[in-house]
C-alpha cells in the first residue's frame, strides 16, 4: 500500500515533535508544510528536508494532492481551517484545544460529517503508554468494576517560559491541561453526567486560574476527582507526569510518581514500571508526551488504512470539550453542571 500523504498547517512550538512523530509513524509521510511566519517554515522545513511550503492554507490546498491535513496551529485558527479542509475532501486531524468555544466545535464536526471525512483531536494524553497501561488493567477485569478514580497533575513546573501566551488568556489551566486530564477519566470511567469545579489562582502574574480541582459523577456510576495544579512545589517535580488512582470491586491500581503501577487484585499485587521509551529524537522530562505523539499519529493512519473511526474523534471529542466549557461555567456558578444539555 503507498503511503498517504499528508501536510501540517502550523509549524510552531508543538509541531516539531509531530514532525519526528511522522517521521516514525508506518503509511504515512509528510509532503508539505504551511505557515504564515516564513522563518518559522524554513526552520521546520530545512530541518525536516520538506520542499513543499505554503504560506496559505487555501493555495496548499489547491496545489497538492493529500490524504489528510494535521492542523497544529492555534484554536481561533482551527474552524475555518478544518472547514476548508472538509471542502477538499481531505481528512483532518487537530490540534487541542480544538476550538475556542462548544459552537465551534460542533460546527467543524459537522462539516467533517457532511463532507464525509474522518475528523480526529489530537488529546495526545491518554495515548501515553503509562496510562494505556492502566486501561489494559482495567480491561483485563483484574480489580472487577471500577467505582473510583482520581487523575492527577500537581506541578510547579514554569510552562510559560516556553509557552509565554499561556500567562495572558482568562483561562489556563482547565484549557490547556485539564482537558487532557478530563479525558484520561473518560478513558478509564466512560462518560459523564455531572460535574462540580472549582479553580483558583495563585499565581499573580498570571491571567487565568492555575489551580482546579472537579468532581465527577460518571454514566456508568463510578465517581472520579481530577485535580491539576501548576502552584504545587514538591520535593521532586513529578512535571509532566499524571497520576492515578482506581479503585474497583476486586482491587485498585495505583500509577505512581516515575511510572510505578502497582496492582492489587484478584491475583494478588503486583509493581512494575511502565515508564515510556525515551525515542531517539525525544528529551526527558518530556518523553513520554513526545512518544504519545507517534502513538495517536499512528492510530489515526492505521484508521484512515482502515476506513474505522478513530478513538479521538471530532464527535467523541465534544464530550471532553463539554466537559470544559461545564468546568469553567461550573467554576462561576458554584453549581454542579448536567453534560448532556450541553451536547444537544
Amino acid at each position: 500500500m503507498a503511503e498517504l500523504r499528508g501536510a501540517l498547517i502550523g509549524c510552531g512550538f508543538f509541531a516539531v515533535n509531530q514532525m519526528h512523530g511522522w517521521r516514525d509513524v508506518k503509511g504515512a509521510a509528510i509532503v508539505a508544510i504551511c505557515d504564515r511566519d516564513p522563518e518559522r517554515l524554513r526552520i521546520v522545513g530545512d530541518q525536516f528536508g520538506i520542499a513543499k511550503r505554503y504560506a496559505d492554507a487555501a493555495e496548499m490546498f489547491a496545489g497538492e494532492r493529500l490524504d489528510f491535513v494535521d492542523i497544529a496551529t492555534t484554536a481561533p485558527s482551527h474552524r475555518p481551517l478544518v472547514e476548508m479542509a472538509a471542502k477538499h475532501r481531505v481528512p483532518v486531524i487537530c490540534q487541542k484545544p480544538f476550538a475556542p468555544t462548544l459552537a465551534d466545535a460542533k460546527a467543524m464536526v459537522k462539516a467533517c460529517a457532511e463532507a464525509g471525512v474522518p475528523l480526529m483531536v489530537h488529546e495526545n494524553f491518554r495515548w501515553q503508554s503509562p496510562i494505556q497501561a492502566v486501561r489494559a488493567v482495567i480491561d483485563s477485569g483484574e480489580i472487577g468494576t471500577p467505582f473510583f478514580g482520581r487523575i492527577s497533575f500537581r506541578s510547579a513546573y514554569d510552562v510559560f517560559s516556553g509557552q509565554p501566551y499561556l500567562a495572558t488568556g482568562k483561562r489556563f489551566i482547565v484549557e490547556d491541561l485539564g482537558i487532557h486530564i478530563l479525558d484520561i477519566a473518560r478513558f478509564l470511567l466512560g462518560d459523564v453526567s455531572v460535574i462540580t469545579t472549582r479553580t483558583a489562582r495563585i499565581n499573580p502574574a498570571i491571567a487565568g486560574e492555575d489551580v482546579a480541582t472537579m468532581l465527577m459523577d460518571h454514566v456508568g456510576g463510578a465517581t472520579s476527582v481530577v485535580d491539576c495544579s501548576y502552584a504545587t512545589r514538591l520535593a521532586t517535580e513529578p512535571f509532566p507526569q499524571t497520576l492515578i488512582e482506581i479503585d474497583g470491586s476486586e482491587g485498585t491500581i495505583r500509577l505512581a510518581q516515575d511510572y510505578q503501577l502497582t496492582v492489587t487484585g484478584k491475583s494478588g499485587t503486583t509493581v512494575r514500571n511502565v515508564s515510556p521509551p525515551l525515542l531517539p529524537w525525544a528529551s526527558r522530562p518530556w518523553h513520554n508526551i513526545q512518544e504519545s505523539v507517534v502513538a495517536i499519529q499512528q492510530h489515526w493512519v492505521d484508521c484512515l488504512a482502515k476506513g474505522i473511526e478513530p478513538a479521538t474523534s471530532g464527535a467523541d471529542n465534544l464530550r471532553t470539550f463539554a466537559l470544559v466549557e461545564a468546568a469553567y461555567a461550573g467554576a462561576e456558578s458554584r453549581e454542579p453542571m448536567q453534560l448532556e444539555s450541553l451536547l444537544r
